[in-house]
Parts: structure tokens; sequence; C-alpha cells
């Protein structure tokens, strides 16, 4: 009778989100652990064959880092963030575009997904141009070939979800010269989902979500809208690593999603708790 009850809770989703676009941003320890990368595999399996249209953007730090150590290559830092010089950019590419993005591809193609693995340098997928770190006193500090997405090619994603594929995407961009360009995963999933007005941007992080504290369970935010946002940032609630996921969750937001929702990856099966059950389990940003 419990199996039943919770098939009867989804229902009314799973009529809600078929023929919907999903964009999941794919990162953080889920895709360290292997039991929890097969349960996200069957999650995305299950959402794509009750019919939602899923797309992912999957980061990989830890991997790159482990890669440059294996080749004994030495990274400079300009204000903590890590250089990305033209040896660096290759090992990124190989790593991102390679490794991870078709072993993903692989995994879900074993369950009868289609699935296609892109760079975003295929057929324009993300066109970047050079990021800069800008601190409080005007400085600007030359990151090298990390960029920031100024355009995203949504006829080739639409193609590809209208003929029942599902697009991952690996957060590599071509520039406008022909540079090739390392941009944030999560920006990457802001900006795509944006330009696809995704029905919900999910994305999978090392923490439950949004809190004014911390160290205060009871200080968890389930749901904030984007001028909630603002005034927290000004205030100094929000602050340090999760200003830039807010940053990218309002963004994504401006720019067409109708909705937001960061939910804790380290959760067996989160994406399903998280689209269809009454409770959901993360933090549901809206505009």
């Amino acid at each position: 009778m419990n199996r039943a009850e919770i098939l009867i809770e989804a229902l009314p989703y799973i009529k809600r989100f078929a023929g919907k676009t999903f964009v999941i941003k794919y990162g953080g320890s889920v895709m360290e652990n292997e039991e929890l990368k097969k349960k996200f595999i069957e999650d995305v399996a299950l959402m794509k064959l009750v019919g939602i249209n899923i797309v992912i953007v999957h980061g990989g730090g830890k991997r790159i880092n482990a890669m440059l150590d294996k080749v004994d290559l030495e990274v400079k830092f300009e204000q903590g963030q890590r250089v990305t010089d033209e040896h660096v950019v290759e090992i990124v590419e190989m790593v991102l575009s390679g490794q991870i993005n078709k072993d993903l591809s692989n995994c879900l193609s074993a369950h009868g997904i289609h699935a296609v693995g892109l760079s975003g340098k295929d057929s324009g997928l993300l066109k970047a141009e050079k990021k800069y770190v800008e601190t409080e006193d005007g400085k600007k500090y030359d990151l090298g070939f990390v960029g920031q997405i100024k355009e995203v090619n949504k006829a080739l994603l639409k193609d590809l979800i209208e003929t029942g594929y599902v697009p991952i995407i690996s957060p590599v961009a071509g520039g406008y010269e022909g540079e090739t360009y390392n941009v944030n995963a999560d920006y990457v999933a802001g900006a795509v989902s944006g330009a696809l007005q995704a029905e919900k941007f999910i994305l999978l992080s090392d923490i439950k979500g949004l809190y004014k504290d911390i160290n205060d369970e009871d200080s968890f935010v389930s749901r904030i809208n984007i001028n909630q946002i603002k005034q927290y940032i000004s205030e100094g609630i929000i602050s340090g690593g999760m200003i830039p996921k807010m940053q990218c969750c309002m963004d994504a937001v401006e720019k067409g999603a109708k909705e937001v929702a960061i939910i804790d990856g380290r959760v067996a099966h989160s994406l399903l708790i998280e689209i269809f059950t009454d409770a959901g389990i993360g933090t549901m940003v809206t505009k």
C-alpha cells in the first residue's frame, strides 16, 4: 500500500511535467560516489521514460585537479581562482568533454535512453568571451581561458530534444576568435535553462539548499524569490560561495526558466523526491 500511495502521489506531477523541459546541473559528490551516480542515472532514465525532456550540464572540478596533479602541471591562482592557461585548458577539455561527458552518455544509453554528449564547441552550442575577476577596489585579474557565456545555440538543443535525445553538455565553450574557454558549469546550466525557458532548472549540490545560518537547521529556506535573494546578499545573509550559486539561479529565472531548485545530490534519488512528491527536499527559487 505504501508503494501504491507513492505512485499515486507522483501521478499529478507526471501529468504536469510530461513534455516539459528540465535542465539538470550534475556535479559535486554525486559524481564521485558510484552508488549515488547509479541512482542519479536511474532517476534521469525514469524521468525521461515518463515523458520529461532532460538536458544535463555537468561539471568536473575534482577530476580536473586530479589530472593536473597526475601530469604534474603547476597551476597559478588569482584571487583564489585557478588560472587556466593554454596547457591547463587542454587538460580541462580532455577531462570534461572526453572522460566525464562520454561516460555519462554511455551510462544513460545503457538504460535505453538516447543520450548524446556535446562539448559547448559543437555546432557553436556555447559562445563565450573572456571573464575577468574584479575586486572591490576595481582591479581586474586575468584568469586566462576562463569564459562567461554570451550565446546558447538553442535551435540545436531543441532539435535534439524533439527527436528524443538527452543532450549532455560539457561546460567548454568556443570564443569568437576560435579560443577555447572553461566556463563554470553552474553558469552554463543557468544560461541553457534560460535559453530553453525550462520548466525547471535543478542544481545538484553538496548542501540541502539555502540556509540563513548554515549552523542552524531551523533557518533552512524552502522557497525564495529574486527580490529576497538580493536583500539577503546585501544584508550578508547569503555570502561566500553561495553568492555565485544564487546569482546563477536569479539569472536563469530572469532569462526565462520557470523555477529553480537547489537540492542535495548526496541524498539517494533526490531528483525523484524533489520532482514527484508533495514536499520536495530543496530550496525553490522563483521570480
